[in-house]
């Protein structure tokens, strides 16, 4: 049973013949030993709060004890559920495999590494209440981190907002609540390079958001490192953005331009100025080198797009699991 009426104090989820838990929470984990215990004693005071509620584990191939100390919380509270992949797949897939498992009416994504407070949680709730079918929270301050990571943040969230085809809330990350309908929808999308906070802005619906200041890492190596970070942002912009396609197209049009204007110009010294110093090997060597680089760029924007194609049309599955468990236990 679905619904999408704004009092939703009585909405309840089935599997079958089975009543499921009111909110699923949803935390992958990478190499997070260090944060598991103080995660967990902090979203335990929220779930108590919130009554009925499971607490979905994505053991995304840690390295470390964080799969052992996942299988502990399960054997202590049998609210908490895990998923553990056979190897690591990334940040974007382990939140897939918990939306495609979880059960709840609600749904919440956090981080493990305590930068979304899970705190913001019932406020959240409160708003999805109202009616609102997505809740995101949106960073209005990045405490501790660098003047780099800021800016580069800021720039991107900016210029995806203008190249998008559709309107992404800027300064929004995977932080936040998607109503069991929006769920259903994503996991109903069969692409494989996915962009979380894209994807619940294309589906539509009712959305606000939730205005919070981002706490620093609580502990352990940040796991978004600019290279990670860069992928992402290029796998954004590609999914939900022809522009780049366009570019390729203008960069030509320029280039062409200019090989004119340059033809144009070298007739000219060949004929009025015999001795001029800029017809020459140079200037051959850089409207080569020039020409070159646009070819280069638009082949480089081109095989972003086709390898997307390549990697779709292959058709594995995102993830392979290792290990279940807790599903069969309802709250």
């Amino acid at each position: 049973m679905v619904t999408n009426s704004p009092g939703r104090s009585d909405i309840r989820v089935y599997n079958g013949d089975r009543q499921g838990p009111m909110y699923s929470l949803i935390v992958p984990i990478y190499n997070e030993e260090d944060n598991i215990p103080v995660l967990y004693d902090r979203l335990k005071t929220v779930m108590d709060q919130l009554g009925s509620t499971e607490l979905v584990l994505i053991n995304d191939g840690s390295g470390d004890r964080s799969l052992e100390m996942i299988r502990a919380l399960h054997e202590q509270d049998k609210r908490v559920c895990y998923l553990s992949f056979a190897r690591n797949f990334g940040h974007q897939v382990a939140v897939t495999a918990g939306l495609n498992f979880a059960r709840g009416q609600a749904v919440i994504i956090l981080d493990a590494d305590l930068q979304d407070p899970p705190e913001l949680v019932p406020q959240l709730v409160e708003r999805w209440r109202e009616g609102y079918s997505v809740v995101y929270a949106q960073r209005v301050k990045r405490r501790q981190e660098s003047w780099f990571k800021r800016l580069t943040a800021y720039g991107f969230y900016r210029l995806l907002q203008r190249l998008a085809d559709v309107k992404i809330p800027a300064d929004t990350g995977d932080f936040c609540l998607m109503d069991r309908q929006v769920v259903d929808l994503l996991n109903a999308m069969p692409e494989r390079n996915r962009y979380i906070r894209g994807l619940r802005a294309w589906v539509g619906f009712p959305q606000t958001g939730v205005k919070f200041e981002r706490d620093p890492r609580h502990a352990g190596e940040v796991k978004y490192t600019f290279r990670k970070s860069l992928r992402l942002a290029i796998n954004s912009l590609v999914s939900f953005s022809i522009v780049p396609l366009r570019l390729a197209t203008y960069l030509g049009l320029l280039a062409a331009l200019l090989a004119m204007a340059m033809m144009v110009l070298v007739l000219y010294w060949r004929l009025f100025q015999t001795n001029s110093p800029l017809d020459g090997f140079a200037t051959v060597v850089i409207a080569n080198l020039f020409f070159g680089a646009v070819q280069l760029i638009c082949i480089g924007i081109l095989g972003e797009y086709i390898g997307r194609i390549y990697d779709e049309v292959k058709g594995r599955p995102l993830y392979t699991l290792a290990e279940v468990a807790g599903f069969e236990q309802l709250p």
